[in-house]
């Protein structure tokens, strides 16, 4: 069975009885985004405290 078959199985199993058809796609776009960051985190580089001070000290009006 696929990882993803799993989980919406899971997800059915951990909803409440009454819950609506919206219910589902909200947690199903849930669970979408988050492994949609998680893959953005895990493709891109991630910055150090230096680089990430240096492009706010840009942004912020002093």
């Amino acid at each position: 069975m696929s990882t993803t078959k799993k989980e919406v199985e899971s997800l059915l199993k951990n909803l409440p009885d009454d819950c609506s058809l919206e219910d589902v796609q909200y947690h199903l776009y849930v669970i979408e985004k988050v492994r949609h960051g998680l893959t953005i985190h895990e493709t891109t580089r991630n910055l150090i405290q230096e680089e990430a001070e240096g492009l706010l000290s840009k942004w912020v009006i002093k």
